[in-house]
């Protein structure tokens, strides 16, 4: 469904996006972003799917700064290897965020622009609705790391998904979280594990995945309408 293009970033470098377009006029945009695993199959079903749903999907691939063409699976080696890159990615100095603003300038073609993170990208997402123009809503799913930026402050409303069995995100940070922020929908699913939405990972659970889309899809539909 989808096909790749080059987004130029602020500094001119250009950025390597999977575009997944609606089969109608699309009803707004949603900028999808990417585990520590890359812009992989698992990442491009899911701007598959919001194309289905009438959105225009972009996903950025973020270590094209650094390694283009990553696309890993979910090994404890492809972990490592991932964790490797996403480390290099996060001390360049925000030029993930600039190449995600590379989307969202780009998604705007199609209207409002909500964005959708997993794992890395959750993290990036609320780091997105709290920095980043051109967002009109933000669905987090268990960033790693997010609820220890409680002190960012959202510019759109944000959606955010939590596992209950969570290993990297303990849910007394979850709570400290909510508090911090009570105007955030938070949403914490019950007996599921870290990566619950990827039905390529061991911890995919059917039923919270599909729970989880249909609360991103009606939050989306609410405000990018």
């Amino acid at each position: 469904m989808g096909q790749m293009i080059e987004l130029k970033s602020a500094d001119g470098a250009s950025i390597p996006a999977y575009v997944a377009q609606p089969a109608g006029a699309p009803k707004g945009a949603v900028v999808v972003i990417q585990e520590i695993f890359g812009v992989n199959s698992h990442i491009r079903s899911v701007a598959d799917a919001y194309a289905a749903s009438g959105y225009l999907a972009v996903a950025p691939a973020l270590f094209a700064r650094i390694k283009p063409g990553v696309e890993l699976g979910y090994s404890p080696d492809d972990i490592q290897v991932g964790f490797a890159l996403k480390s290099q990615m996060e001390a360049m100095q925000g030029k993930a965020l600039d190449d995600i603003q590379a989307a969202i300038n780009h998604a705007a073609q199609a209207g409002r622009v909500g964005i959708v993170g997993y794992c890395w990208g959750g993290l990036l997402s609320w780091r997105a609705a709290c920095e980043l123009d051109g967002l009109s809503a933000a669905a987090p799913y268990y960033g790693g790391g997010l609820t220890d930026e409680a002190e960012r402050e959202p510019r759109c409303p944000v959606l955010c998904h939590f596992a209950e069995d969570d290993s990297y995100i303990p849910l007394p940070g979850v709570a400290a979280f909510q508090a911090a922020h009570p105007e955030v929908r938070v949403h914490i699913y019950p007996g599921v594990h870290h990566g619950f939405n990827c039905e390529q990972r061991g911890s995919y659970n059917e039923a919270a995945a599909r729970l989880a889309l249909e609360r991103s899809q009606a939050f989306f539909a609410q405000h990018l309408s």
